[in-house]
């Protein structure tokens, strides 16, 4: 049985994103990217075949994790319906992190001689990291009030900051001054490790909700059943509904941005050499992630004196200015550290902010898996058609600073959809 406001479950609970962070930072953002578009330009000429075709690397990199956002939109509604009806949110969350965490060491093998089954691996990474997240989120209002969720949401997005970075600095260490990993794609055996480990804290002390478990044969119909009961309860209530359409909006802008930033600078900015790429690329991601410490923190304290919608509007604002500078002007090693310093301001506090608005929004309920459930489906799909446009952009115009262009427009999309959120619960 959960006991709200617990603090050694709340600490249990931000412990996963110390665990589970280490993905979005060196296997999404710092050191697979690299690696990636590194080996396949100088293996394959920077194009991958695939049925027949070839794609531009980027590009297709975008299409493989935009494929594993709609795995995990398709199942995970059917799952957090089950995990709702039988107290199995633990279960599932241990599963995607083990699909995960095991699929980011398969990555170790990666190799252009059996790069579809190498992508194969980045795929299960990537759904084994989102599929998790869906029953992670769930807990939130669960094991707090209301009134603590904007402050646990950013402590949790600050532990896995540190933690992601710490691991980072210890893989460069390994990596640069003891030699003692010969490749650096041996140290995505450390992500893995490091994810699974660290995740048995969260795991060992995170206890069930305690619900009464149903009939087996009740489990598959009873997950169709939760998502029309959620279906309909989100039709009543208009500014929770509302809310959705904007989020699906920035948060696709805001997650491709994280997904395509290390590819984008790898090819847009103009580097003297490829060590100083390399060590360049990395540095801003360290900004980044050091930044959004005291970003998450400080959307925070602001959305306390100003609210949560008015602190996401003024952050999808400071996300228009970014992708339009970088558009015009960003063409520096320079230049892309001011780039990567104002993405770390705002980068973790909106997660955390758009995390917790969601759940005090949240109607008095104990299916709280199904509820993030859709708030999982709307990012998911959004973040396939994030990726999928950036990459189909390149591929057709044969560059990928005009991607950014429709970043713009879906950041400006999501703020006028802000605009329409109801200040007051309906």
């Amino acid at each position: 049985m959960i006991v709200k406001n617990d603090k050694k479950t709340i600490r249990a609970w931000t412990f996963y994103d110390w665990a589970n962070s280490v993905y979005p930072l060196i296997i999404s953002s710092a050191i697979f990217p690299i690696f990636y578009e590194k080996i396949t330009k100088n293996n394959l000429g920077g194009l991958i075949p695939f049925m027949g075709g070839t794609f531009i690397n980027t590009a297709f990199y975008g299409y493989v994790v935009a494929l594993s956002y709609l795995i995990v939109a398709i199942s995970s509604p059917l799952l957090s319906g089950i995990a709702d009806y039988s107290d199995s949110k633990k279960r599932f969350l241990q599963l995607f992190c083990y699909l995960g965490s095991f699929s980011c060491m398969a990555l170790s093998f990666f190799s252009t001689d059996y790069i579809l089954l190498s992508m194969l691996a980045l795929m299960f990474a990537s759904v084994g990291y989102w599929g998790s997240l869906v029953f992670y989120n769930a807990y939130l209002p669960e094991i707090a009030d209301a009134n603590q969720h904007d402050s646990i949401s950013a402590r949790g997005f600050s532990m896995g900051y540190v933690g992601s970075s710490l691991l980072l600095i210890i893989i460069l260490v390994l990596a640069v001054f003891t030699k003692t990993i010969p490749k650096i794609q041996y140290t995505f055996l450390l992500v893995g490790l490091w994810w699974i480990g660290f995740a048995q804290i969260t795991f060992r002390r995170l206890p069930s909700s305690g619900k009464q478990i149903k009939e087996k044969k009740q489990l598959l119909s009873s997950g169709y059943k939760e998502l029309k009961n959620v279906w309909h309860e989100l039709k009543k209530h208009i500014q929770l509904r509302r809310f959705l359409s904007s989020y699906f909006m920035y948060n696709m802008g805001v997650q491709t941005i994280m997904i395509m930033a290390v590819p984008f600078a790898a090819k847009a900015i103009k580097w003297e050499n490829e060590n100083q790429q390399q060590t360049s690329l990395i540095v801003s991601i360290l900004i980044i992630q050091f930044l959004g410490i005291a970003g998450a923190f400080l959307m925070s304290r602001l959305s306390s004196i100003i609210g949560n919608i008015k602190t996401i509007g003024i952050t999808i604002m400071v996300w228009i200015a970014i992708c339009v500078c970088t558009f015009l002007f960003v063409d520096t090693p320079v230049e892309f550290y001011f780039v990567a310093a104002s993405v770390g301001l705002v980068m973790g506090g909106i997660q955390a902010l758009s995390r917790s608005t969601y759940s005090k929004m949240l109607p008095k309920t104990t299916d709280h898996a199904s509820y993030f459930s859709f708030f999982d489906v709307s990012e998911k799909i959004g973040l396939a058609i994030g990726t999928t446009t950036f990459g189909l952009i390149e591929d057709l115009t044969g560059g990928i600073r005009n991607s950014v262009l429709s970043l713009i427009i879906i950041f400006i999309v999501g703020f006028i959809l802000l605009l329409r959120v109801p200040k007051k619960v309906n």
